[in-house]
């Protein structure tokens, strides 16, 4: 089945939009445009953004460091939550990281994020341990796992 999105990396012009994605999910707790604009210098190639009908409704930002890649975030914008672009994000990245040789992708997401957690469940992750008071909140995380190639 051909995606409905258009994976492609972020570009510098992208980050506002990223950034209203970025507050819509995570309010409060949301990353700033500054920060986005060094993960696009130093892990740009897995920088991603999905674009549907020209218009971007999530972004998956993940950074590879040796064999092991972390998946900091991800984010859809509310108003396309449901339709599949997290997948599409997730499935491009995992191709992309299989062709730079990684070996294993880790996270950590908040145990209440029910969603994200059975969404990363279906792509193969797995629980490693909790992470306590992991998130600025006091919040704890999840860390989880998977290898790369499966």
């Amino acid at each position: 089945m051909r995606s409905q999105y258009r994976i492609r990396r972020a570009a510098a012009r992208d980050l506002d939009r990223i950034g209203e994605i970025e507050t819509a999910s995570f309010g409060r707790e949301a990353y700033d445009r500054k920060l986005f604009a060094d993960y696009r210098r130093t892990c740009g190639a897995l920088f991603l953004v999905a674009e549907r009908r020209g218009k971007i409704c999530a972004y998956l930002l993940s950074c590879l460091r040796g064999a092991a890649a972390e998946l900091v975030s991800v984010a859809v914008a509310p108003e396309d939550r449901g339709k599949g672009a997290a997948s599409a994000l997730l499935d491009s990245l995992l191709r992309r990281l299989r062709r730079r040789g990684a070996r294993r992708l880790h996270l950590i997401v908040r145990v209440r994020n029910r969603a994200a957690r059975e969404l990363y469940e279906k792509f193969g992750f797995r629980r490693v341990r909790r992470v306590p008071g992991y998130y600025e909140d006091g919040g704890d995380g999840i860390a989880m796992s998977r290898p790369v190639d499966v």
